[in-house]
């Protein structure tokens, strides 16, 4: 049996995470998520940080630190934001001198939620397939499957949820059909960022048919500024709760 003491115990700030998760089903439903995609991540920000290419090791290190905000690993999600941060502005030798870093207390989490899940990476997880019968359908754009199947659980009996995991995809599913009744859209992703959205939405002259709600970490005045040549309906803050999610949503459900 799973004590949620031993992740307390470790310095995981599991109360506040349960203020935004909700319960403690969905926590470790969660957590789940992010044992099931953390080799695969991992491996990229090995490969981005060897080749040099900081653009995408700075957007894989912002999605880690959002996946940790969300679960309570505090000390993971610091370090992620000093190392988005340093990748931004370019600084190679403060990404090579903490790097290791890093790893260590990266490492050192997954071992504790293997721990706390028993070694098991496939625990049984809430179904969260949304009802492809519900006439509304909302398209979810963010690299996290954390975020996305958080929000497909808030959301599975309301609306049909397509998922996407980056820009290309988004626009695979926007150019299939056009009725979608709302976007939540991330901006930072690899492969295509949330701006390749926005610019096709414009091209397509689609703003006035489908509302656009921007769901991000990155709140930075440049961020704000250049979120400011489309005609988006919100913006919404990682990490949220249902109640701020609910409120966005309202907002598409309004949009006119």
């Amino acid at each position: 049996m799973k004590d949620v003491n031993l992740l307390i115990a470790n310095g995981v700030a599991v109360n506040a995470s349960l203020e935004l998760l909700g319960d403690l089903d969905t926590y470790e439903a969660t957590l789940c998520d992010f044992l099931e995609e953390i080799d695969e991540k991992v491996a990229n920000i090995k490969k981005y940080k060897e080749k040099g290419d900081l653009e995408n090791y700075a957007i894989l290190v912002h999605s880690l630190k959002s996946d940790s905000r969300y679960l309570g690993f505090n000390q993971l999600a610091d370090l992620s934001y000093h190392h988005e941060m340093a990748s931004k502005e370019g600084d190679v030798d403060y990404v090579d001198s903490h790097f290791q870093e890093l790893m260590v207390v990266l490492e050192d989490v997954v071992s504790l939620v293997k721990k706390y899940m028993n070694g098991e990476k496939n625990i049984e997880k809430m179904a969260t397939t949304s009802d492809s019968s519900l006439g509304k359908k909302i398209l979810v754009v963010d690299d996290s499957n954390i975020v996305r199947n958080l929000i497909e659980k808030i959301f599975r009996d309301e609306y049909h949820i397509i998922m996407a995991g980056d820009g290309n995809e988004a626009i695979s599913a926007l150019s299939s059909s056009s009725e979608f009744s709302g976007i939540l859209l991330d901006l930072y992703m690899p492969n295509a960022n949330g701006f390749t959205v926005l610019n096709y939405l414009q091209r397509e002259n689609l703003f006035s048919k489908i509302p656009v709600v921007i769901v991000t970490g990155n709140t930075t005045k440049e961020t704000m500024e250049d979120l400011a040549k489309y005609p988006i309906i919100d913006i919404l803050a990682k990490p949220f709760d249902e109640n701020n999610i609910r409120r966005v949503m309202r907002a598409i459900e309004n949009f006119k």
